[in-house]
């Protein structure tokens, strides 16, 4: 089986590339620069260097905690015992070092892959991503070890900035695909998956983008202020935009219980705080629209609790005050915000499931509580917001999973005595 073998856990690897293209086309060589040459081509192939052997830890992580925070980059952090030396960046004599370009061949900006193999071989990626920096620890007496940081491509839209952008009237995910077509940004169109929007965006002289810009920000601000949706790097590198979030058709993919059965778990995260109530919401567009929303019965109860946006990209009357709506959480209710599991309790297909499951997917969680003299369960369908990998070669792999609450509606099932009757809860698929 490929891969290195993780505790309990699966196969993995962990691949860096090196910077050497191994099947490149090379001018006036009698083998490389025959034209039409179908083994080695213009582009090329990255040589990509497998270092998972010689790692002792590793953390990945993507999304986000909460609902109410903004995505960021994803990240990813690891450990690499130095035993033969060959990762140290001034060794001329590493096989990765790159002697025509004098340079290390394992350097910063690298493709880094996270890969775990599925128990019919199939390799799933966890996370894919870039090496941001190398942290060289020398140790007297000891082995050398090596921290490597990395982040998703997210980081790349956080480098770069906007010209001038003079916008036009777009549905949300229309104005995303434009910024990412721009000429100064020109992210792939292959590692995209972007939904249409539910929301028109402002395009008069106050939404024009300044100069300077930064990209991740801009895009970011059409998610926080206008869509209320998902704006994520999934596990695999494919920049991805959902609509604003909603009711569900969306089955729940793991089923996670306290009493031995389904997906067992060690860890689960409470909430019932009034932080997260929010009974004022005041949303601003760039060009001056007001909408204000207020639940008065919260109030009463809770105080004044506000959430205002003053640079909302919306700009129609209607969809400002939607949304100032949408807004409002006027009661707190007790969730469960995080599930935590280690592989090792899981079965093998459990396994494979957990590996691929992504941001927006739908999970349960159903924890036992004392009740009385006995006791009572109580179950949740919740929205998968992060992820949180963490590899140790002596432990194995435990997974954490964010969660948010999320409706969930059925498809309607004719003669069925539930999901039979045509209302909010069943519907038309």
């Amino acid at each position: 089986m490929p891969g290195t073998a993780v505790v309990d856990s699966g196969n993995y690897d962990l691949q860096i590339a090196t910077g050497f293209i191994v099947d490149a086309f090379t001018l006036d060589d009698t083998l490389k620069g025959v034209l039409d040459n179908t083994s080695y081509v213009l582009d090329g192939t990255t040589e990509f260097a497998s270092v998972m052997e010689s790692t002792t830890s590793i953390t990945a992580k993507r999304g986000r905690r909460d609902i109410g925070d903004t995505f960021s980059a994803g990240t990813m952090t690891f450990t690499i015992q130095d035993v033969d030396g060959i990762f140290n960046p001034f060794d001329e004599n590493s096989p990765y070092y790159d002697t025509a370009e004098s340079k290390p061949g394992l350097a910063p900006m690298r493709e880094v892959k996270l890969i775990r193999y599925s128990s019919t071989n199939v390799a799933e990626l966890l996370f894919s991503g870039y090496v941001v920096n190398y942290d060289y620890n020398f140790a007297l007496g000891g082995l050398d070890t090596v921290t490597v940081y990395c982040a998703d491509q997210f980081y790349l839209l956080s480098q770069t900035y906007l010209n001038e952008y003079n916008v036009s009237a777009q549905l949300s995910g229309a104005r995303i695909t434009s910024v990412l077509d721009l000429p100064e940004v020109a992210f792939p169109a292959l590692s995209r998956s972007i939904a249409t929007g539910t929301v028109n965006l402002g395009h008069d002289a106050a939404y024009t983008v300044p100069a300077g810009t930064n990209v991740l920000q801009y895009i970011a601000q059409i998610n926080d202020t206008a869509e209320f949706g998902r704006l994520f790097m999934s596990r695999d590198g494919v920049l991805t935009f959902q609509d604003r979030i909603g009711n569900t058709l969306s089955g729940s993919v793991a089923d996670f219980h306290d009493d031995g059965t389904e997906y067992k778990y060690n860890g689960v995260g409470i909430s019932f705080e009034a932080d997260a109530v929010v009974n004022r919401v005041v949303v601003t567009g760039l060009d001056g629209t007001t909408a204000t929303a207020t639940d008065a019965a919260s109030i009463a109860q809770y105080f004044i609790q506000t959430n205002s946006i003053t640079n909302s990209l919306l700009h129609e009357a209607g969809s400002i005050t939607t949304a100032a709506s949408y807004l409002l959480n006027p009661q707190p209710e007790a969730r469960y915000t995080s599930v935590e599991t280690a592989f090792l309790m899981l079965t093998t297909a459990q396994k494979d499931t957990l590996a691929t499951l992504e941001i927006g997917d739908t999970i349960t969680v159903e924890k036992t509580f004392p009740s009385g003299a006995g006791t009572t369960q109580l179950a949740q369908e919740l929205s998968v917001e992060g992820i949180e990998h963490y590899l140790d070669f002596s432990t194995g792999h435990r997974v954490l999973y964010s969660t948010a609450p999320t409706t969930i509606v059925y498809e309607l099932i004719l003669d069925d005595a539930v999901y039979g009757t045509l209302d909010a809860e069943n519907v038309l698929g």
